[in-house]
């Protein structure tokens, strides 16, 4: 500062001094390109002044009370890019929500004095997810530490928070920049509990050939072992990436919950690389429960989102089972709407969602279902291919001359057809109930039967309303037919 005609000179100097990881902060801020842009308008000193008066001494302004200004800036700035907000901000509600239920089966534990924990996010953002973690294990337990690691690939929103964890007092040598699923800088690390909001419907195709590469080369030793869903989507690589990152149960086990879209419930057949994931995480047991939230609750997209809750410590009552949460008619109207986002959750809806997560029972709210618990092979069933034989212009069965089909009818592949049997049932019980009174010549080829799993959220909450007495629809139309005649008959006086 007493130097007004180097000023850029001597802030960069000044800059120069931190330790080299402070330093890549100001760099992944492209701080020398502002330096510039500020001393060529002439407002560098000006600012420089500004900040060179104001007391940000810890013993003045603490740690805490940093964290604060440091949110409420992110906060700010986030909102006014609304188009872009989406990509580095989840809503606080949201992440509130989420460390809720992370923390819920462990508030004992966590109570014990010097607790140490990790909390992990492979798609760190600005480092809300890890920050809220933070603040409530601090609520619960003052004495506690939570040892925070994170990966954020765009490099701005990483500065953002590694300086949060350097404000917070954390290491920042545990965040990192880079692509998470194409070079995961933890590799070999195991945490606690871990947050994540990835990206929604993001295609994965400049990565295709490094991810595939690992599936093939390296199977159940790698991440992505149980399968690899289509290249238009990649949240379930995210999910995939987060369960090898859990400690083994017999260590103590990890908790992860993860905000997906509709898609990864339901999307691709039995076999499919989606199918083969659900199949993988249910018949392990590690989905403890799958939170539905309101629409237009992001700010880049108002499309229906879903919390899962995944865990490889699951409480005793819970084991084999997954709990579904209807939290859609949970939320207030915003009094001004941030982007896509319209509708918020309120301190007493987190609670009520925590509540119903927590009791692990059957609930209704006003007659309509919102807490379902079911077992995991619910959501399971065989694809069996129904078949039926050609037959000649005489209409005989044509018989098959050579080969291991010989002597055997040869299937019509026009009449060829696929049902979706439940796990619980008894294929054969299933085909002669349902196949067999309509197609008497029908049989199933067993080589082509494969289990598929999916999650139909909605069809498990939707509840029938039966339309209108057809006397009631007659009498409406009369009235409106009456109410046409009158209008013509008063233009043609």
């Amino acid at each position: 500062m007493g130097d007004q005609d180097n000023i850029g000179e001597n802030l960069r100097s000044y800059m120069q001094a931190f330790s080299p990881a402070v330093r890549d902060i100001f760099e992944s801020f492209d701080f020398h390109t502002q330096i510039d842009r500020l001393d060529k308008a002439g407002l560098l000193y000006l600012i420089t002044e500004k900040f060179a008066n104001i007391d940000l001494h810890p013993e003045a302004v603490s740690n805490a009370e940093m964290g604060t200004v440091f949110e409420e800036l992110i906060r700010k700035f986030a909102e006014l890019s609304n188009e872009t907000a989406g990509e580095h901000f989840t809503p606080r509600e949201v992440i509130r929500l989420m460390v809720n239920l992370l923390f819920i089966e462990d508030d004992e534990a966590l109570t014990k004095p010097g607790v140490v924990r990790s909390l992990y996010d492979p798609t760190a953002g600005t480092g809300g997810m890890l920050s809220v973690g933070g603040e409530h294990l601090a609520e619960i337990n003052p004495d506690a530490r939570l040892v925070m690691y994170g990966q954020e690939l765009n490099a701005e929103s990483y500065a953002i928070c590694k300086a949060d964890m350097l404000i917070k007092g954390q290491d920042i040598a545990n965040i990192i920049l880079g692509n998470t699923l194409s070079a995961d800088g933890l590799i070999g690390k195991l945490f606690d509990y871990m947050l994540s909001n990835p990206p929604f419907g993001v295609e994965w195709k400049k990565i295709q050939a490094i991810i595939s590469k690992e599936y093939k080369e390296q199977g159940f030793n790698g991440r992505f072992g149980p399968g690899l869903p289509r290249v238009s989507d990649g949240s379930l690589l995210f999910l995939l990436h987060l369960i090898s990152k859990m400690r083994p149960a017999k260590d103590g086990g990890s908790r992860f919950g993860i905000v997906l879209n509709g898609s990864p419930l339901f999307t691709g057949g039995a076999g499919s690389g989606e199918s083969e994931i659900r199949r993988y995480v249910l018949e392990n047991d590690l989905v403890e429960a799958i939170i539905g939230l309101p629409t237009d609750m992001f700010y880049n997209t108002g499309i229906s989102t879903y919390v899962w809750i995944v865990s490889n410590r699951k409480p005793k009552a819970r084991r084999g089972k997954v709990q579904l949460i209807d939290a859609s008619s949970f939320w207030q109207k915003m009094r001004k709407s941030l982007g896509s986002k319209r509708k918020e959750l309120s301190p007493e809806h987190i609670e009520d969602i925590t509540r119903l997560f927590g009791e692990f029972e059957e609930s209704t709210r006003k007659g309509v279902p919102i807490s379902r618990i079911f077992k995991n092979a619910d959501f399971g069933y065989r694809t069996i291919t129904v078949e039926r034989p050609q037959r000649d212009a005489k209409g005989k069965i044509v018989v098959s001359a050579k080969g291991k089909a010989k002597g055997k009818p040869v299937p019509d592949s026009s009449l060829r057809d696929t049902e979706n049997v439940p796990l619980s049932e008894d294929v054969q019980t299933y085909f002669e109930r349902e196949v067999l009174p309509h197609a008497p010549d029908a049989w199933i080829d067993e080589t082509k039967t494969r289990v598929g799993y999916e999650i139909p959220f909605n069809r498990h909450f939707y509840v029938f309303k039966p339309p209108r007495p057809l006397a009631e629809i007659d009498a409406d139309l009369k009235a409106c037919t009456d109410r046409i005649l009158t209008m013509i008959e008063g233009l043609s006086q």
